[in-house]
């Protein structure tokens, strides 16, 4: 079992020499860390909405390891089955698609998901070119399989590979109240930060009936909104809904809900 958490990455990113290094180039590339908290200034500062910087994207980043480490055995890697790459390169893309899905947001929160591609290009050449070489077919391969992730996070598109789906719903999976905080403090009180603050933590575990259990524990059935408006739209799009079990719990009891899951 594991919660949807900062502590996730640390814990991740250890298991892979080759994602330890991906994540060391994002960390302290001066380029990607000043567009995360511009993206930021743009969500929480100016619109009021919910985390989207580098906190974020740490957190989305480690939750797609874990999300990647328990579907690979139900799934057919995109990546692998394709020819571009080994499992390690398809678990490469489902973290930095995870980790820079929001970039595009340090221009504008409308066509985010554009501007993220637009962003991220230059970035993931460069830091791609660290780990295969700046002028290798690898190189160009993984970075447009990273464009695709970031282009498909938005709820309204399909991924159109397994490991954008993985990143989509890592992005998700981050809705417990610590992302809400901010705006509300900033006197921002509507359904979507209510809705956020009533979610207490999110975890992620190998599921019986389907591959992947999501559980998402609550105070109170706000937290439903949150599920229903942000998880499961990210989830039907996703391409990956037949392996994904949501379990909404309130004050650890199991809710009835009209969703697609029991």
């Amino acid at each position: 079992m594991a919660k949807v958490s900062l502590k996730l990455i640390e814990k991740q990113t250890r298991k892979d020499e080759k994602i330890l290094k991906a994540y060391d180039l994002l960390e302290s590339d001066v380029e990607t860390q000043c567009y995360l908290q511009m993206a930021n200034i743009m969500a929480v500062n100016r619109l009021r909405y919910n985390d989207h910087g580098p906190v974020h994207s740490r957190i989305v980043g480690g939750t797609a390891l874990e999300i990647f480490d328990i579907l690979k055995n139900h799934i057919k890697l995109g990546v692998v089955k394709e020819g571009i790459g080994d499992e390690s390169d398809s678990r490469l893309v489902s973290f930095y698609g995870a980790y820079l899905h929001d970039i595009g947001n340090s221009v504008h929160r409308k066509s985010h998901h554009i501007n993220g591609c637009i962003v991220a290009g230059p970035i993931l050449k460069r830091l791609l070119g660290k780990i295969y070489g700046v002028k290798t077919e690898k190189t160009f391969k993984l970075k447009q399989e990273i464009l695709q992730s970031i282009f498909s996070h938005d709820d309204e598109i399909k991924c159109l590979s397994v490991e954008g789906g993985i990143s989509k719903i890592a992005d998700g999976c981050d809705m417990a109240g610590g992302r809400a905080r901010i705006p509300y403090k900033l006197g921002k009180a509507d359904i979507h930060s209510l809705s956020a603050l009533s979610i207490t933590k999110v975890e992620i575990e190998p599921g019986t009936e389907r591959p992947l259990l999501i559980k998402v524990h609550m105070n109170n059935f706000a937290g439903i909104f949150q599920i229903e408006e942000v998880l499961m739209k990210k989830i039907e799009t996703s391409g990956l809904m037949d392996q994904v079990k949501v379990l909404p719990l309130e004050r650890g009891k199991k809710i009835k809900w009209s969703g697609y899951i029991d």
